[in-house]
């Protein structure tokens, strides 16, 4: 984001799984709580556990998948000490809007009255790129206290060659001792330097941006075809996932339905969401309209 980010502020890390570790550590205190929106990915639990933060989850604003706003606001209290957002969204694919991201930014200002402590958001980023028509908008200039956490290895189809950054803005509250002690942290859990090849390639192609062609039809002609055939999900605008409703109501028996028949579904249990699943549509075209059939044979087959 060139200008927008200054070197004291920005360090690289071994991938936006470090780095959330290390903002996680460093804002841990004794009692204190983090906040996550369903559907979330399944080792923010992990990470802030692991942090000494105790983790609690913001309910699903089913079938829209934005944030329950109402939620948020009556969850919030003394001991929070930050969100975690992911946008665009691992499973949902969906872009939380604007709107919905002021609205949320004026709930945590009121709090911040009240509790008189900062509230940060944690930003995990690493789908920014990759939206369908839509923004994603760059939550630092909306809320002066969020914390960035990146990865390259989505924008730039690295899957496995772990190399991020936190992003730590100069106008947020106490940032030199917030963005020393996620340095502190990194450091203490081993997370000393990111991997000195992967430096060198992303100084090169940082720039670049991914080609969403093949992406996107794989996203039509999936959301089509579902929705054709019956399936309920919210439309996914960005990453390279879908969220869908199991047939019947139980994700689990589905998935291993779905495996009978060669087909890899992830029940939504692990993203907060029962009675979800997730599919990935970062395969070729061909795979995915084989896929088709067997889903209108498997929804077929829950609703006999």
């Amino acid at each position: 984001y060139g200008a927008k980010t200054k070197p004291e502020n920005f360090f690289l890390t071994c991938g936006a799984a470090p780095a959330l570790c290390s903002v996680l550590k460093a804002l841990s205190i004794p009692g204190g709580e983090v906040l996550a929106v369903a559907p979330y990915f399944p080792e923010y639990k992990v990470f802030a556990e692991e942090a000494g933060l105790k983790f609690r989850v913001v309910p699903a604003d089913e079938p829209s998948f934005q944030i329950d706003l109402k939620a948020v606001e009556k969850m919030i209290n003394h001991n929070t000490q930050a969100i975690i957002l992911n946008s665009p969204n691992n499973p949902s694919g969906v872009v939380y809007t604007r709107e919905t991201i002021k609205a949320l930014t004026r709930i945590l200002s009121d709090k911040i009255m009240d509790y008189g402590h900062t509230i940060y958001l944690i930003s995990d980023e690493p789908y920014r790129e990759l939206t369908y028509g839509v923004e994603a908008p760059w939550i630092p200039s909306i809320y002066k206290d969020t914390i960035v956490c990146y990865s390259y290895s989505k924008s730039l189809s690295l899957p496995g060659e772990r190399i991020g950054y936190v992003y730590v803005p100069s106008m947020a509250t106490e940032s030199k001792r917030l963005y020393a002690a996620i340095a502190g942290a990194a450091r203490a859990a081993g997370h000393v330097c990111a991997p000195s090849l992967w430096q060198k390639v992303i100084a090169r192609c940082a720039h670049l941006r991914p080609d969403l062609e093949a992406y996107d039809r794989n996203r039509k002609a999936l959301y089509e075809g579902l929705t054709a055939y019956g399936y309920e999900m919210a439309k996914p605008d960005g990453a390279f996932y879908l969220f869908i409703k199991a047939p019947g109501g139980d994700a689990n028996a589905f998935s291993e339905a779905a495996k009978l028949k060669d087909l890899l579904v992830v029940p939504g249990d692990g993203f907060g969401c029962p009675g979800w699943f997730r599919l990935c549509y970062c395969v070729s075209y061909d795979r995915i309209v084989r896929s088709l059939p067997i889903f209108r044979q498997l929804l077929e087959e829950a609703m006999a």
